[in-house]
């Protein structure tokens, strides 16, 4: 072999070289841009997940702000209840010739005690208290609290044909259930209506 022949050899494997080196090159450069790909969408999905999660941490937070004034004072309007019942109880057991006295600092006492309950009433159902009208109505016990059944046939059984003492309700909570009275005996409600359709 001559020198030349030599060279073009030696040529000829550097050729082969460079070109395995570049093909190493190349497959390195995607390696690199597929671990860049992969990393950009795991970037992607966690930012996606990251704003998901605040937008449902901000919705949360509101949803707890407007619960929180809504029912800010259910503790102190179910404490106020009592005192309110109170009042009424007082108008109720108090004597007629008592409520019909002439007397002016009996009728004062008496004009005095409705005007508090009015009152009373008036500033709960500004902010939201309201009583549940129980009477009349199908019993829910989420709403009711049956304190005795009634023989009565001329309503439908599970209807409430007496109140014992006014439920309260702020927003969709009820403050205290209404102690009623429910009939039994009656027909059902359902076969009641099938009958007047018939």
């Amino acid at each position: 072999m001559s020198g030349q022949d030599t060279q073009s050899g030696f040529a000829n494997a550097n050729d082969g070289d460079n070109q395995m080196e570049s093909e190493g090159a190349d497959s390195a450069a995607q390696d690199v841009i597929a671990a860049l790909q992969a990393e950009n969408a795991d970037l992607k999905d966690r930012i996606l997940r990251a704003v998901a999660e605040m937008e449902n941490l901000r919705k949360r937070t509101q949803r707890e702000i407007s619960d929180a004034r809504s029912y800010a004072i259910a503790d102190f309007a179910r404490d106020m209840l009592g005192a309110t019942d109170n009042l009424a109880r007082a108008l109720a057991m108090a004597p007629e010739h008592l409520l019909n006295n002439e007397d002016p600092a009996i009728k004062s006492l008496i004009e005095g005690i409705e005007m508090t309950e009015r009152e009373m009433q008036r500033l709960m159902q500004k902010h939201g208290v309201r009583p549940i009208i129980a009477e009349g109505q199908k019993f829910d016990p989420h709403k009711h609290q049956a304190m005795f059944e009634v023989e009565d046939e001329t309503v439908p059984a599970g209807t409430v044909v007496q109140v014992v003492q006014t439920g309260y309700e702020i927003g969709e909570r009820v403050l205290r259930p209404a102690m009623v009275g429910i009939a039994k005996g009656g027909p059902r409600a359902a076969a009641r209506s099938e009958e007047q359709a018939a």
